[in-house]
């Protein structure tokens, strides 16, 4: 795919046929036949081509005469975005649960309509984000050896129920943050696959590492106080799961392999992104960064796909660089060419 700094006037017409509201905020569609500019992802009928000329900017159209479409409101995206900042700012400067009234007070918006912006730019619900920035402040105390009640109420929940309620779901709990993984039980096994020997480690909760070329000592470095155990027939069949979706990526699924992952709240968001990838399908580190709401984040972004421990199945691999090229890949770029190549049935 043409990236968002390499955009020619043939790919942007594309975008606007397919309505990709990846690139809202990129440039905007100038219609001379009627006098409007609209988003990329404006939901109104294709105009002929021949009427239609690009602007990089709402302020470039208007200087060519064109107003902003009722519809789609291009004009208004600025204001979103400086809403969703504003948000931000307040929900991490917050000590307590900030409610969705207070902040449609704050920027202007109906409490639902503000609630859709920011779902759509954040990826979580303002709710889900206060939960997830609750959780990696707790996290990020207990990994750095405090008091786990005191970490757990420092990081603004009312009590450690709602911690363990939020953790639930997640695999490792709070102790296991707070002493390097100590407690926590790692199951794993070499795999040999086309690819080359294949490192898959689990949880009772899920996959949580998956590797080509590594073992033991490798696995020991990404939890130092687990306990590692050689997998055994508890976790055959889990693990001819995630050999199956390596070998045939284009046929096999990896949406229901259950993965155990710990990462802070925006490495997960940028893992979920990952997910959202169609197979055989790239995107830059920019227009990862755009999925997330954020276009300018793509240096954070490729930092957030470094701390991935799952490979393939979190598939870091379908992100390339901005001019096309493959880019790095922790395995190799050989392993990363060929997962493509899969992917896509070539």
């Amino acid at each position: 795919m043409t990236t968002k700094q390499h955009l020619t006037d043939d790919d942007r017409w594309r975008i606007a046929l397919a309505k990709d509201r990846r690139f809202d905020g990129v440039f905007v569609t100038g219609v001379h036949s009627t006098g409007i500019y609209c988003r990329p992802s404006c939901p109104a009928r294709a105009p002929k081509r021949e009427n239609v000329r690009f602007y990089a900017t709402c302020e470039a159209a208007e200087a060519a005469g064109l107003r902003a479409c009722k519809r789609c409101a291009p004009d208004q995206q600025s204001r979103e975005e400086g809403a969703v900042m504003a948000a931000l700012k307040l929900l991490r400067g917050a000590e307590g649960t900030v409610s969705l009234e207070r902040l449609g007070r704050l920027t202007d918006y109906s409490p639902t309509h503000f609630q859709r912006i920011f779902t759509r730019a954040v990826g979580l619900s303002p709710a889900a984000y206060q939960r997830a920035l609750r959780r990696e402040r707790a996290e990020q105390a207990l990994g750095e050896g405090g008091s786990v009640t005191d970490a757990i109420y420092e990081a603004g929940y009312g009590a450690p129920s709602r911690f363990y309620e939020d953790r639930k779901d997640s695999g490792m709990s709070a102790s296991d943050w707070n002493d390097g993984g100590k407690g926590q039980t790692v199951h794993w096994a070499v795999i040999e696959t086309t690819l080359g020997d294949m490192l898959v480690a689990a949880t009772d909760k899920g996959v949580c590492c998956l590797s080509f070329n590594e073992g033991e000592d490798e696995l020991r470095a990404r939890f130092p106080k687990a306990e590692l155990v050689e997998a055994g027939e508890d976790f055959r069949e889990l693990f001819a799961q995630v050999t199956t979706a390596v070998e045939n990526p284009a046929t096999a699924t990896s949406a229901d392999i259950p993965l155990d992952v710990k990462g802070t709240a925006f490495q997960q968001r940028c893992w979920e992104a990952l997910r959202e990838i169609p197979a055989g399908e790239t995107r830059s580190y920019g227009e990862q960064a755009a999925m997330l709401g954020n276009p300018k984040a793509s240096r954070a972004v490729g930092s957030a796909n470094g701390a991935n421990n799952i490979a393939v199945l979190i598939p870091c691999h379908r992100v390339i660089a901005a001019d096309g090229g493959l880019g790095g890949y922790a395995y190799g770029t050989e392993i990363k060419a060929e997962l493509l190549r899969r992917e896509r049935g070539d």
